[in-house]
């Protein structure tokens, strides 16, 4: 019996790119193709693939996102993700929702394939780099949801008044409140959070 992925990302080259090299191994078979998370989770129901390959950034339904609703479905799943971003950052989100494995979009086709096929055997997989990310952070207090917004805002160039207004907060408690952020990412500085929460997959 051939191992049926369904494979899903939004961007159609590198979909099919993935479809062919799933599609010329002798033990896979391509089971259908999805544009977004949405589409992913329709076609999981219809099609029951053995495993289900998503990409983290699509439209409508994230990979994480997707990961998690088909989970909540069939909690036995067998779901990898791939990512183009580097960080630990989504790869903890990942594996905290149950990823069978995390691999980088650069990854070779044989890291792919042999990705695949141990997800199948109910192995999990994560790549050499995500793997020193996670370890390299793994005792550091990670942000939250309210934290990752401070520096988004900033990155997008926006001044205190107009974070406190987008927060909710008061212009003394958006002052303050970077001191608890730098703490977490390991910084001093407003620019250097959001280089940091940058590289570590935050602010993708």
């Amino acid at each position: 019996m051939r191992i049926r992925v369904l494979v899903a990302d939004d961007h159609p080259m590198m979909r099919e790119g993935l479809c062919a090299v799933i599609g010329r191994q002798d033990d896979m078979a391509v089971a259908g193709e999805a544009g977004d998370g949405h589409e992913a989770l329709r076609l999981f129901r219809n099609l029951r693939p053995d495993v289900t390959l998503v990409d983290v950034q699509m439209p409508r339904l994230g990979g994480i996102e997707a990961l998690e609703a088909i989970r909540a479905e069939a909690p036995d799943a067998a779901v990898p993700i791939l990512n183009s971003y580097p960080g630990d950052a989504q790869a903890h989100r990942a594996f905290q929702a149950g990823v069978a494995g995390y691999l980088p979009k650069s990854c070779l086709r044989k890291e792919l394939v042999d990705t695949v096929r141990a997800v199948h055997a109910r192995r999990r997989v994560v790549s050499a780099d995500v793997a020193q990310d996670l370890a390299l952070h793994a005792v550091q207090e990670r942000l939250t949801g309210r934290e990752v917004d401070e520096p988004r805002l900033v990155a997008d160039g926006q001044a205190n008044k107009q974070i406190a207004r987008q927060m909710a907060l008061s212009a003394e408690t958006v002052k303050s409140h970077p001191k608890m952020i730098f703490e977490k990412l390991g910084v001093d500085d407003r620019t250097h959070a959001v280089t940091v929460a940058t590289r570590r997959g935050y602010l993708t």
